[in-house]
């Protein structure tokens, strides 16, 4: 249909309730009937559109992106109403990635876990015992100090042995080092080191976050719903190879719009909550609709046909219809119909 056409059926529409009639010329010059009160009133607005939910079309494809996935388990069916979050589809490397995940997991559990102990520090019956172990350590190095003093004594006599000294001068000393060593280890028993808990949380920090990625991936094998909404079309089956149309197709259909392009010469004479009618090709029903959302941006339409008075590069902007409960329940399974717009002044 022309642009002249469409603002002849605008007119019509809006005299339909008139009481006379004028004659006017159309574009080929033909004299055409028109409401006297239409041709006295501001005209309104036509357009073609089509039916489309609110929400729009959700095309669902693999989560992964580019990477080839082959589809595992399709667990709804076309006309299935699914919530939000509802999976809907499963891929076949999701077993791959939720052995993954679970491997990370423990990762990060044992992470957690010797962080936990070394926070903790020592149990109240290994310090007993290491305790137990410094004072028998400190008695040997006693012992070994008098040895080692009896021995240094006689040397000067000729009685003793060099060597013996020796030996127990030595003997006192790793004495002695043992005992250090036992009371470090006491005191990190009482009071983890600070350097020992900053390794461990960056250690179980590490850990988290691959377990976080590898839950993340395993999410991707999953294909769930965005939206609460009803299964319009599926391309694809368990064992197919995910295309470039995706798995399925989602809308919320609670909600329907006519989306129309109306040409940028009459958009001066739209508003918003102006009300409208939709007429469906071949019924004598029009339902109601109200203009609830005006394009930003006008776009370039080109329109290949044989009429010489059509309009052939076009530059229209988009509007949105909201379609009443009557025509919602009627339209409700023709998405994407192209319907015939008036919007009144």
């Amino acid at each position: 249909m022309s642009r002249k056409g469409l603002l002849l059926a605008v007119l019509v529409l809006a005299g339909l309730g008139a009481g006379g009639w004028v004659w006017l010329r159309d574009g080929n010059g033909d004299h055409v009937p028109v409401p006297v009160a239409a041709a006295a009133a501001p005209i309104g607005v036509g357009a073609l559109g089509r039916v489309e939910p609110a929400s729009r079309i959700r095309k669902l494809n693999q989560p992964g992106g580019f990477n080839v996935a082959r589809l595992d388990r399709l667990l709804v069916a076309e006309g299935d109403v699914v919530e939000a979050g509802h999976v809907l589809a499963v891929l076949a490397d999701a077993a791959q990635k939720d052995a993954a995940a679970a491997q990370a997991e423990a990762a990060a559990r044992q992470s957690r876990a010797v962080l936990a102990r070394i926070r903790a520090a020592g149990r109240p019956e290994e310090i007993d015992a290491q305790r137990a172990r410094i004072q028998a350590l400190q008695a040997g190095e006693a012992s070994a100090r008098r040895e080692a003093e009896r021995a240094e004594a006689l040397l000067p006599s000729g009685a003793g042995n060099i060597a013996t000294a020796e030996r127990n001068r030595f003997a006192a000393s790793r004495t002695a080092a043992e005992r250090a060593e036992a009371e470090a280890d006491l005191v990190r028993l009482l009071r983890p080191r600070p350097e020992d808990i900053a390794v461990a949380e960056a250690e179980l920090a590490g850990a988290e976050a691959a377990a976080a990625r590898a839950r993340a991936d395993a999410g991707l094998s999953r294909i769930t719903a965005p939206i609460a909404g009803t299964v319009l079309k599926i391309y694809a089956r368990p064992g197919d190879q995910v295309g470039s149309d995706g798995v399925l197709d989602l809308a919320d259909l609670t909600r329907l719009d006519i989306v129309a392009d109306v040409f940028e010469t009459d958009v001066s004479r739209l508003r918003e909550g102006a009300p409208a009618e939709v007429v469906v090709p071949g019924e004598p029903q029009r339902y109601a609709a109200t203009l609830r959302e005006i394009g930003w941006m006008v776009r370039r339409t080109t329109q290949a046909g044989t009429d010489p008075v059509a309009a052939v590069d076009a530059r229209t902007v988009e509007v949105r219809l909201a379609l009443g409960d009557e025509g919602r329940a009627a339209l409700q399974r023709r998405t994407n119909m192209q319907v015939q717009v008036a919007i009144r002044p």
